[in-house]
């Protein structure tokens, strides 16, 4: 394998990685109650508590390119990200992301945006979370300011 191949391999390793990760946050954050969804519900919460967000994802569909609301709405809700020292990365597969963050029993119309909060108590940490945020900093070294992730299938 050339220097070159190692070079292109090593960050579709790492968005793998990270990809991963972010399922595992997910869902143990899910399972904590630490999880906002919605454009709305994020934009209430990051007003109200902006220090309890710890992680934000924005999830890009079909529709993305044709509603300037929701790119207005990705728009602020980035500033005040990048404001507030808040990690932020976009996925590609609302669906996937609806599976994971979703109640079985209803299905969410609007998982546009979702905040990983921390409890008041601080009593939850994730080592995929650290990870997540250690990826969203490489990135941001390298001038990828919101990074892409691809979730896993499952």
């Amino acid at each position: 394998m050339t220097f070159e191949e190692v070079l292109i391999q090593k960050p579709a390793e790492r968005a793998q990685c990270a990809g991963k990760a972010l399922e595992e946050v997910l869902v143990t954050a899910q399972d904590n109650g630490a999880l906002t969804v919605g454009v709305y519900e994020c934009a209430k919460v990051m007003n109200l508590d902006p220090d309890s967000v710890s992680f934000c994802v924005l999830a890009m569909d079909e529709d993305f390119q044709c509603d300037i609301a929701l790119q207005i709405h990705f728009t602020l809700i980035q500033s005040f990200c990048f404001d507030n020292d808040i990690s932020i990365v976009r996925v590609s597969d609302m669906q996937r992301l609806a599976e994971l963050v979703g109640d079985k029993k209803e299905q969410l119309e609007d998982t546009h945006c979702v905040l990983i909060t921390n409890p008041a108590d601080g009593s939850w940490e994730d080592p995929a979370l650290e990870k997540l945020h250690l990826f969203c900093e490489e990135s941001r070294s390298l001038s990828d300011w919101v990074p892409e992730i691809s979730l896993p299938e499952r």
